[in-house]
């Protein structure tokens, strides 16, 4: 089971993708709406498409997940 899946198991909704400054106005809202926060890193991924950029620095990024509380 990828830690995604043990996630979306534990009831947390995958939300997006940041870096900062916007990653942590991001989870503050989420809060601020009544949602658990996670910040967890990019998984691995493959192919030449956007993402390559993001791994090429892949601790900047974050991906978000909610759950409600």
């Amino acid at each position: 089971m990828t830690r995604e899946e043990e996630l979306i198991a534990q009831g947390w909704e995958k939300r997006t993708a940041y870096d900062e400054p916007r990653l942590s106005e991001i989870a503050a809202t989420y809060e601020e709406l009544g949602f658990e926060v996670l910040l967890e890193p990019l998984p691995p991924v493959s192919g030449a498409d956007c993402s390559t950029c993001l791994m090429a620095d892949a601790n900047r990024f974050r991906t978000i997940y909610t759950r409600r509380r």
